[in-house]
C-alpha cells in the first residue's frame, strides 16, 4: 500500500463509517451534502471511510454514480493516516474495473462483496478474489445473507486467509457463529497482517471487547467498519478508542452494548427484516441537518412501518450516544 501511515492506522484499528449517499428531492446526487458527509466524518475523527458500500447504495452503479461518489469522497480525504476504502462489487472482470479505478482514485483497498457470486464453489470465490486482490489491497467482507450476501464457512476462510494481499476482514453476517469461522481460520492461518473489523451491527460493543483465543493465539476484533457508525459518528469514535483501552470488561461496558443495539435495531428496521435500514440512517443525518430528506435512488426504499417511532424512542432513551451538538456546531461550515 503506497500510503504506510494509512495502512498503520487501519492495523492499529480504528472507526470505519460506511458512507451514504446524498440525494436531491429528484434523486440526484447532492454534491454539496456527499461532501458535507464526509468532511462530517473526518472531523469526528474517523480513521478511514468505506464509500461504494451497502450504506451508499448498490445501485450507483447501475445509475453511472460510483466513480462520481468515490472521486468526491477521494477529494475530502486529504489526511494522509485516514485509508479511503472502495466497496467492489459484481462479476470478476466487472470486480477488476472497480478496483482499477478505486486505485487510480488514490484508494488504499477494496471491500470486496461476493453478492454476485452466490452459486459459486469455494474454488471459484478464491479465483474471483484473487483476481481483485491483484490490483488492490482487499478486506474480505462477509456481509449477512437477509441483505444479499451469502455464507460463507470456515474452509472458503482458511483459503481466503492465504491471499497475500488480503489486509483485513470486515465481518458482517450477524452470527455470532459465523463470526467465529472467521476469526478461528485467521488464527488457523498464522497470518498476522490480517486486521479483524467488526460489521456486526448487533453485537458491536461485544465484539470490540471480546478476545478470541484459537490456535494458540488471542486475536481481538481491532475496529469496526459499520453503517450504524455513519450516525452519531463523534460518538462512535469515542467508543471505539475507549473500548481499544479497556483491560477489563465492565458493567457499564454491558449497558452500552444494550444501548448500542437497540439503537441500531431502530437505524436498521431489524423489526422489519431491515427493509429501511439506508432509511433509517438518512432519517437520523436528515434531522442532523445533513441530508435534505431520506430519499433513496430505488423509489420503494424508505422507513419500514413503525421505524420513525423506533427512532424517536432510541433517541430519547439514550442522549448520551448522539452527537447532534457536534453536528449543529459545525454544519455550516461542512455545508460551504
Amino acid at each position: 500500500m503506497a500510503n504506510s501511515k494509512a495502512l498503520e492506522r487501519f492495523h492499529a484499528g480504528t472507526a470505519i463509517p460506511a458512507h451514504p449517499l446524498a440525494l436531491t428531492a429528484e434523486r440526484k446526487l447532492d454534491e454539496r451534502r456527499q461532501r458535507a458527509l464526509t468532511r462530517y466524518y473526518l472531523d469526528s475523527g474517523a480513521g478511514g471511510l468505506a464509500v461504494g458500500v451497502h450504506t451508499t447504495q448498490f445501485a450507483i452503479r447501475e445509475q453511472g454514480l460510483f466513480e462520481p461518489v468515490l472521486t468526491l469522497a477521494r477529494e475530502e480525504l486529504k489526511k494522509d493516516d485516514v485509508i479511503a476504502v472502495a466497496g467492489i462489487c459484481g462479476p470478476t472482470k466487472q470486480a477488476e474495473r472497480e478496483a482499477a479505478l478505486a486505485k487510480d482514485l488514490g484508494y488504499h483497498a477494496g471491500l470486496l462483496s461476493l453478492s454476485a457470486l452466490a452459486n459459486a464453489t469455494t474454488r471459484k470465490l478464491i479465483e474471483h478474489a484473487e483476481a481483485v486482490a491483484a490490483v488492490i489491497p482487499v478486506v474480505g467482507f462477509y456481509l449477512q445473507p437477509a441483505v444479499g450476501g451469502r455464507v460463507l464457512p470456515y474452509e472458503f476462510w482458511c483459503r481466503f486467509a492465504e491471499i497475500p494481499n488480503v489486509i483485513g476482514i470486515k465481518m458482517a453476517p450477524f452470527n455470532r457463529y459465523q463470526t467465529i469461522d472467521v476469526i478461528r481460520a485467521v488464527a488457523d492461518s498464522g497470518r498476522e497482517d490480517i486486521t479483524l473489523y467488526t460489521g456486526n451491527d448487533d453485537n458491536i460493543v461485544i465484539d470490540l471487547l471480546t478476545p478470541h483465543r484459537f490456535a494458540g493465539r488471542t486475536l481481538r476484533i481491532k475496529g469496526g467498519l459499520l453503517g450504524h457508525w455513519a450516525v452519531w459518528t463523534r460518538r462512535a469514535v469515542e467508543l471505539q478508542a475507549g473500548l481499544q483501552a479497556a483491560t477489563a470488561i465492565t458493567h457499564d461496558h454491558l449497558r452500552r452494548a444494550i444501548a448500542v443495539t437497540d439503537s441500531n435495531a431502530a437505524f436498521f428496521d431489524a423489526a422489519n427484516g431491515f427493509h429501511g435500514c439506508i432509511a433509517g440512517l438518512h432519517e437520523v443525518l436528515r434531522r442532523q441537518g445533513l441530508l435534505e430528506g431520506i430519499w433513496c435512488l430505488d423509489p420503494n426504499e424508505g422507513l419500514g412501518p413503525g421505524q420513525l417511532a423506533e427512532i424517536d424512542r432510541v433517541y430519547a432513551a439514550y442522549p448520551e450516544l448522539n452527537d447532534d451538538a457536534f453536528v449543529s456546531e459545525n454544519l455550516d461550515r461542512w455545508l460551504k
